[in-house]
């Protein structure tokens, strides 16, 4: 590989699925791929095939379907890791398996109890098995950026001998500072004999909002991978955010000698496609893909912008998948036209079932208000997806009361496993008391973690996008809904992640079980 090439390895469908309660359906989880794979990304980790059945499924079904990116798998260093990694990617056209150990002393000692020379001996029988099943294996010492120096030296040295191709050095916890975790990249580098037979990886998490600027020190030091999630999605605080590293690399290429191949006017919907399906909003003012990213309220900035974009913008809106040129679509507006709209959005159906329920829903909508935006029209997409396989409960209809001086009522009619069932609570609001009518008869034991309301347009019409996120018993989901009335999107929301919480199976964390 030229190196000048930077390696995008996108993990969103595995790390970015470990953020509480943003768990993807097998479908979902190849809608993205297939987004992904329109970027360009160059390796797509579609997940850990070991923690569960439907973790299994799901990397087989993005491994069959993805054919332009490399397909991988997690799986520690365990036989029965690598061996289910190995089956869940047999089909792929392009195939790597990930392995890791832990090497800091203090996971070696808590977490795995073994002495490193039992650690180098397993991370090399680990890769040997790797490779039975693909020529492209990358290994992975956990938490290297606690680990010592010395033996990050010998475990990788040996590794490599052993056929890893990609050695990834991840800062686990997001401890390390920039300056630090550069300087260990380069160390590395130079220190270890076979270094030139692999290339050298980075997966930064953001515990203390660096993994960005670690990543970005890597690259300068010698990495020509970045791993990296769409919104910066991952487990705690999350991952280095792919938007950023890329337009980046991109935007000051007087500094690294190095770039993608990606197709960066996918960000943008690819971005707003993952957030949809996990629920987990964009911050406006969140860099290259966040509402106001390019957004000029200054006055200064304004006549600026007007006069010469370049005076206070660094790229182009357009480059990351901005347009200003959105076709209006109304209630006229007929199948074919809604059709292409999609497809110039870059958004395509399973089935002819899945884009007749969606011209379904785009009609209801445009009855109730004027204009239909791109940004309706993908949140009547993420509204197909949120439905739910199966579903135990469904909500046929919502009566509310509330006016000033009296308490909130809601009156609904759930469909409960094939039964109509009416309920009714007052509640100190419209939405509490919905929620209040649902328990009463659905009586989940579930607690409220999280409710949040985004405008996805603007105006008094504008759909309310709703998401509303449960826990109980240790597991958590998200639920999602979309309207014009934030009551029913408040209530299809609560109703979506009931039926999510029903169907959820359990996974095994990848960094749990003994090694």
């Amino acid at each position: 590989m030229s190196n000048d090439k930077l390696v995008i390895f996108d993990t969103t469908l595995r790390d970015g699925e470990q953020s509480p309660g943003a768990s993807m359906t097998k479908d979902e989880k190849v809608r993205i791929a297939k987004a992904l794979e329109r970027m360009r990304v160059d390796v797509i980790e579609a997940g850990f095939p070991i923690a569960s059945q439907g973790d299994f499924e799901s990397v087989a079904a993005v491994a069959k379907t993805i054919k332009d990116s490399t397909v991988c798998g997690l799986a520690r260093a365990l036989d029965k890791d690598i061996n289910r990694a190995g089956e869940a990617l047999k089909h792929a056209s392009s195939a790597r398996i990930h392995t890791f150990i832990a090497t800091s002393p203090i996971h070696m000692e808590k977490k795995l109890r073994m002495q490193p020379d039992q650690v180098v001996e397993q991370a090399v029988k680990s890769v040997k098995l790797a490779r039975t099943f693909t020529d492209n294996v990358e290994f992975s010492p956990e938490d290297a950026g606690r680990s010592e120096t010395d033996f990050l030296c010998r475990i990788v040295e040996a590794v490599i001998d052993a056929g890893a191709s990609t050695i990834n050095i991840p800062d686990t916890v997001g401890y390390n500072i920039p300056h630090q975790f550069g300087e260990l990249i380069k160390t590395l580098i130079e220190r270890i004999p076979n270094s030139d037979k692999a290339i050298f990886s980075v997966h930064c998490h953001d515990d203390l909002g660096l993994a960005v600027g670690n990543s970005l020190a890597a690259v300068l030091n010698g990495a020509r991978q970045v791993e990296c999630t769409i919104n910066g999605l991952g487990e705690r605080a999350g991952n280095a955010s792919l938007e950023e590293v890329v337009m980046a690399v991109r935007t000051r290429r007087d500094i690294f000698s190095c770039d993608t191949t990606l197709d960066t006017t996918q960000i943008v919907p690819c971005s707003r496609l993952v957030s949809g399906v996990t629920g987990f909003p964009v911050q406006p003012n969140k860099a290259i893909v966040g509402a106001n990213a390019f957004a000029h309220e200054s006055g200064i900035h304004q006549d600026g912008v007007l006069k010469s974009r370049e005076t206070y913008e660094i790229m182009r809106a357009q480059d990351v998948g901005w347009s200003a040129n959105r076709i209006v679509l109304g209630k006229h507006s007929g199948r074919n036209a809604f059709k292409t709209r999609l497809h110039d959005l870059n958004i395509e159906f399973n089935s002819e079932n899945e884009l007749n329920a969606a011209f379904t829903r785009f009609k209801d909508l445009a009855d109730k208000k004027h204009e239909v935006y791109d940004e309706d029209l993908q949140a009547i997409v993420a509204d197909s997806n949120w439905t739910i396989e199966n579903e135990r409960f469904q909500l046929l209809s919502l009566h509310v009361c509330s006016e000033t001086g009296e308490t909130p009522n809601a009156t609904l009619v759930l469909n409960i496993d094939g039964k109509e069932v009416k309920a009714a609570a007052d509640g100190s609001g419209p939405v509490d008391a919905a929620f209040r009518a649902i328990e009463s008869v659905v009586h989940s034991e579930t607690s409220l973690q999280l409710y949040s309301v985004n405008n996805i347009t603007s105006g008094t019409d504008a759909q309310g996008e709703v998401t509303v996120r449960l826990e109980k018993s240790g597991r958590i989901v998200n639920g999602q809904g979309a309207d014009t009335d934030i009551v029913i999107a408040s209530t299809n929301a609560y109703i979506n992640a009931l039926n999510k919480l029903m169907q959820s199976e359990a996974r095994e964390h990848p960094q749990l079980g003994d090694v």
